[in-house]
């Protein structure tokens, strides 16, 4: 099993349209990504760290119904 670690911001988008997701779009302050009807926003920082990036995955977790561990995260 193995555990979280940072991640670029260049790799989490990459990671999230392999997921199902559109974009990244430029909004008013931040990009963001689209899921169906659900927007989820992309900060802004070169690097995400792991408490973050777990945070950020909470939430697309929560848009596509799909619980993503540390192993499903880094196979995509």
């Amino acid at each position: 099993m193995s555990r979280w670690s940072p991640c670029k911001q260049r790799e989490f988008v990459r990671r999230l349209r392999a997921l199902g997701f559109d974009g990244p779009f430029s909004g008013t302050r931040r990009q963001f990504m689209t899921f169906g009807s659900h927007r989820l926003t992309i900060p802004s920082n070169e690097e995400f760290s792991a408490p973050q990036l777990c945070f950020m995955l909470q939430e697309v977790a929560d848009i596509t119904g799909r619980q993503l561990s540390a192993d499903d995260w880094n196979a995509l």
